[in-house]
């Protein structure tokens, strides 16, 4: 960006404001919104989910923030410099997406475009002033979703935290209340601290918040620290003072109250008050200072002059590397366009609903349809649970398996996100190869786990398939899934697990043999259900 110094920076009309700087923004910005639709798209699904509903906001404060921020850059008097670092992070993040489009996966190409931005910062500015904007950019990933093994663990981990943080507060209220899992039990009355109640929902707009505020605060940087990473604590506590607060309601006036205080307690509510403990923090971290200042005091919020600042923009140079940048994105935008869609491929399979009902010496019953509630969080295209039973076997072996026709738009839970919400407690947890003897010779690696419950024990094996392969490893199985996307179009997917008891005086190497025979029945019809390559 180049300006003698005389020049006016006061808007006048938008005639002054247009000029071949800006045109060849504007076609780099169009070219953006064609080349990452994919992204963009995904984007506009999620914001329509309440965890993510502040989405909208995130661009309107990041480009508040870069304004703001920019009121302190002077304006440069010659030609800007140093734009290559800005042309390398756009070339990487136009390849970034163009890998997230070619395995169908949007949330990647969102993620390019982010870089995106930063790449225009880095060409319009140069390196030397461009570098310094990064608080708006990095503020943009919070308008993203999360990965899904990533939601679903963080969902997990403080649903964990906020029960058991609401049943402490309830025993402080002399509440009799017992905690299963995610489970609460107050006797009459159980309560189930499902997804939209973990805190997440209130988590991301939480912590957008408490960055802009870090950002805005004038403090010492380890304040800036403390406010932004207090957001995620403030939020379970919030959450875990809701539970406790509806296993009141419950144990004073009955369920049916409990569904009118959760949509009056939900989002502003919730919102406000963590604000309000942010402010409070920072009010503490103030009154350390010498001399003492106001919160109000202690905040840059200053909007003087922004629309000034905006009109910086017609300041922008039409330099070689604004243009190429500009045309590299619009033509493949363009390009990408016109490539006619890959037809899906259809798997040829047999529905579980045909799994035999005869393994061996294994009787397969199989158990009903699973809770209208689970089986959308489920969303499987085709699952199948039975119990398997044995005349030889001391104890029955219960046999689950998910497919899922697409499984880049999610899909596969790993039992360690689901099995805590149901009580379970994973005492250890190993990845082990199947011998030669199972699945028609072939050797391959499942994870072996010890669930607890109380003085329940039971031993579970699970892996994933992918198209011919199976493997332990969540993260190989995207790979994998990745792989056959790019190779054949394939992008189905499957998950199979095994669960027996482990009796009171048995030993563990028993209920062992016991799901190792189970295991080898069920490997061989499988493939006519999880098809390979070959199929």
């Amino acid at each position: 960006m180049s300006a003698s110094p005389d020049i006016s920076l006061r808007p006048s009309g938008l005639r002054s404001f247009l000029n071949w700087g800006v045109f060849w923004l504007v076609v780099a910005v169009t070219g953006s919104v064609v080349f990452f639709w994919e992204g963009i798209a995904e984007l506009l699904a999620a914001w329509r989910t309440p965890e993510y509903s502040h989405g909208p906001l995130i661009p309107v404060l990041s480009a508040l923030l870069f304004l703001r921020q920019l009121k302190t850059v002077p304006i440069e008097t010659g030609t800007t410099l140093n734009r290559w670092p800005g042309l390398a992070l756009l070339v990487f993040s136009l390849a970034l997406a163009f890998a997230g489009k070619m395995i169908g996966i949007g949330d990647i190409v969102a993620y390019g475009l982010i870089l995106w931005w930063g790449a225009v910062l880095l060409i319009s500015f140069g390196w030397q002033t461009g570098k310094h904007f990064w608080p708006p950019i990095v503020h943009l990933v919070y308008m993203l979703p999360l990965p899904g093994a990533l939601y679903f663990g963080m969902s997990t981990f403080l649903q964990g935290i906020s029960s058991e943080m609401g049943v402490a507060l309830l025993h402080l209220l002399r509440v009799p209340v017992y905690l299963e899992g995610n489970i609460i039990d107050l006797g009459d009355f159980k309560l189930h601290v499902a997804e939209a109640c973990s805190g997440l929902r209130y988590l991301f707009p939480i912590l957008s918040f408490s960055y802009v505020f870090a950002v805005l605060y004038q403090g010492p940087m380890w304040h800036k620290a403390l406010l932004l990473v207090a957001a995620a604590p403030i939020t379970v506590i919030l959450n875990s003072v809701r539970i406790a607060i509806a296993g009141v309601i419950v144990q004073h006036w009955g369920v049916d109250w409990v569904e009118g205080f959760t949509h009056f307690f939900e989002g502003w509510v919730i919102f406000l008050s963590a604000v309000a403990l942010l402010v409070l923090l920072s009010w503490i971290l103030l009154q350390l200072r010498r001399p003492r200042v106001g919160v109000l005091q202690a905040l840059d919020l200053d909007t003087t002059g922004l629309g000034t600042q905006a009109m910086r923009l017609r300041l922008i140079e039409p330099s070689r590397t604004l243009i190429f940048g500009a045309l590299l994105g619009l033509v493949l935008g363009l390009v990408w366009q016109a490539i006619p869609e890959r037809e899906p491929v259809v798997v040829t399979r047999d529905p579980f609903g045909a799994f035999p009902h005869q393994l061996g010496g294994w009787q397969a019953t199989p158990l009903p349809p699973l809770d209208p509630q689970v089986a959308q969080i489920l969303a499987a295209d085709d699952y199948h649970s039975a119990i398997l039973r044995n005349p030889r076997a001391d104890a029955p072996v219960e046999l689950f398996m998910a497919w899922y026709s697409d499984q880049m738009r999610g899909g596969v839970h790993s039992p360690e996100v689901c099995l805590p919400g149901g009580g379970w407690e994973i005492a250890r947890l190993e990845r082990i190869d199947v011998s030669e003897e199972f699945g028609n010779g072939a050797t391959f690696t499942l994870n072996r786990a010890v669930i607890q419950r109380g003085m329940e024990r039971s031993l579970v094996y699970y892996w994933y398939e992918q198209q011919g392969q199976r493997t332990a490893s969540e993260f190989t199985a995207k790979m994998q899934l990745m792989s056959g996307k790019l190779r054949n179009g394939r992008q189905d997917s499957a998950i199979v697990r095994l669960i027996t008891p482990i009796g009171v005086e048995e030993p563990q190497q028993v209920a062992e043999q016991r799901l190792r025979d189970a295991l080898g029945e069920v490997l061989e019809p499988l493939p006519r259900f999880v098809p390979g390559l070959r199929n």
